[in-house]
């Protein structure tokens, strides 16, 4: 039998002879260059770290070959000489290194042209650059200035022609059209709601002939004041109109607008103009049974509203009321004369008798605040002062019946108490209460005679029925009042009456009240 050679031979330190051999090692070509850039120095084996162990005196470690010093003549050129003081070596900033620095140092070892100390390849410097830097101005002027060029060529690189470009622009031009009209369809058509509307304006200026409300308006509001009635420390005042009836400063308006200051010396008036002039106020004469009071006002160059006659009004005529109603100063409402002398009772709150006087009846907007204000014709004249109202509420809101004294009226009264401070009535001497409905005869019934007055003296009689003074037709108390109190004191009028079925008249002598 043959003897086979053994598959795993027995390698040296194995007594075994089970382990493979490692395999050569394969060392490729070094190239010299790079051997020469990366390799150990020469003479020094092991790792590069022995390079830097110090020897013995501070020497370097055996076996490193050290550059060998540097000469004396560079040394000496390049360090900083011995003791010397201000010597640079670096480029003076803000120089540009054109010439000596500012602050007189010696000039630099280099200029813009020769740099004859710096290693071209190094990628470092000492101060600024090497190079002189332009300034933007040099930096346009060395710039080539090329042919400037189109729209076309910028935006098509010159590679599109003339036609197609107009082709290009008028299509852009349908395109936009084309959605401009989807768009205005859309919003046209989209909701039943909106769209564009048609709105007819005028060009032509407002008519403000002269007798329109507007041109009467202009020239009352500043003859009518609003009236301020107050007592210091209150919470609470009155507040009414008055009308400039004199230019020395006579205002006229209603008792009952400035009754406090009448009945305490301590409360104030103030009369407020047209323009906001805020002025003290005197209260000249009151009459509590006419409802008329003057006050006056230290102005200079007062306006006064002209007076018309109350008597030439008709029922029908235009009528316009201007006041302060809730404190709305320069308020003016227009209506028409609704009724002339109408008897009229207002007053009697708070236990005080109340006023009866014959009205001019208006439907022009009357409200607190409107009472001792101005109403006036269409010509612009006073022909009454605003008084009362009928109210269906309590708050007395209009309801489209105002009722305002006669001017005729109320400027006689004005007359008096500027004259004398008080007024005197005609007075008759009885008491009387309206006929009851169902009565044969329509008037006023008297209820007592005073012994020894004027209806005493002419035979008057309890129970007679009063149908007419001085012609004048009497329906009711009301309207005994106001046609004794529109004669004069002293004056002998007719008085008819109904006695026992019959009628008879007698003369009265009217007496002061």
């Amino acid at each position: 039998m043959t003897e086979q050679p053994n598959a795993n031979p027995q390698q040296p330190g194995d007594p075994a002879g089970d382990r493979l051999a490692p395999r050569p090692l394969a060392r490729p070509a070094v190239d010299p260059a790079q051997a020469a850039t990366f390799g150990r120095p020469r003479g020094v084996d092991g790792a590069f770290d022995k390079l830097y162990q110090p020897g013995t005196n501070g020497q370097p470690a055996p076996g490193l070959n050290l550059a060998p010093p540097t000469p004396e003549s560079l040394a000496e050129a390049f360090r900083r000489p011995p003791g010397a003081e201000g010597v640079v070596l670096e480029r003076p900033h803000g120089t540009n290194g054109s010439g000596p620095s500012s602050d007189g140092a010696e000039e630099p070892l280099w200029t813009t042209t020769s740099d004859p100390w710096r290693d071209p390849g190094s990628g470092a410097v000492l101060a600024g650059p090497a190079v002189q830097q332009d300034t933007e101005e040099e930096k346009q002027a060395k710039r080539p200035q090329g042919a400037l060029l189109s729209l076309p060529e910028v935006l098509f690189g010159r590679r599109v022609q003339t036609k197609a470009l107009a082709m290009l622009a008028a299509v852009a031009l349908v395109i936009g059209a084309v959605g401009g009209l989807i768009g205005w369809w859309f919003a046209d058509t989209g909701t039943e709601l909106t769209g564009q509307a048609s709105i007819s304006e005028s060009d032509a200026a407002k008519e403000r002939p002269a007798g329109s409300i507007a041109d009467i308006a202009h020239r009352v509001a500043p003859t009518v004041v609003s009236l301020e009635v107050f007592k210091p420390g209150a919470d609470a005042g009155q507040q009414g109109s008055g009308v400039v009836i004199d230019n020395q400063g006579y205002v006229l308006t209603n008792e009952h607008v400035i009754s406090a200051a009448t009945a305490d010396a301590a409360t104030k008036v103030t009369a407020v103009f047209f323009d906001g002039k805020r002025v003290e106020a005197k209260v000249v004469g009151a009459d509590a049974k006419t409802d008329l009071a003057v006050v006056k006002v230290d102005v200079k160059n007062l306006t006064a509203l002209q007076v018309g006659k109350s008597s030439d009004l008709a029922v029908g005529d235009s009528v316009i009321a201007v006041g302060s109603p809730l404190a709305l100063q320069n308020s003016v409402t227009a209506g028409i004369v609704s009724a002339l002398n109408r008897p009229v009772t207002a007053g009697g709150d708070g236990g005080s008798a109340p006023v009866i006087y014959e009205a001019i009846q208006t439907d022009a907007a009357i409200n607190h605040g409107n009472s001792g204000g101005a109403l006036v014709d269409a010509t612009g004249a006073l022909v009454g002062i605003n008084s009362a109202i009928r109210s269906s509420s309590a708050e007395g809101g209009s309801i489209g019946i105002g009722f305002a004294i006669p001017s005729d009226y109320a400027v006689k009264i004005a007359k008096t108490l500027i004259k004398d401070g008080k007024v005197v009535h005609p007075d008759i001497g009885i008491n009387a209460s309206s006929t009851v409905a169902g009565s044969s005869t329509m008037g006023a019934q008297v209820r007592n005679v005073a012994p020894g007055g004027p209806a005493a003296s002419a035979g008057i009689k309890e129970g007679d029925v009063i149908t007419e003074v001085g012609g004048r037709l009497v329906r009711d108390s009301a309207e005994l009042l106001v046609a004794v109190r529109a004669r004069e004191v002293g004056e002998v009028v007719p008085v008819r009456l109904v006695r026992d079925g019959s009628s008879l008249v007698v003369d009265v002598k009217l007496a002061s009240d």
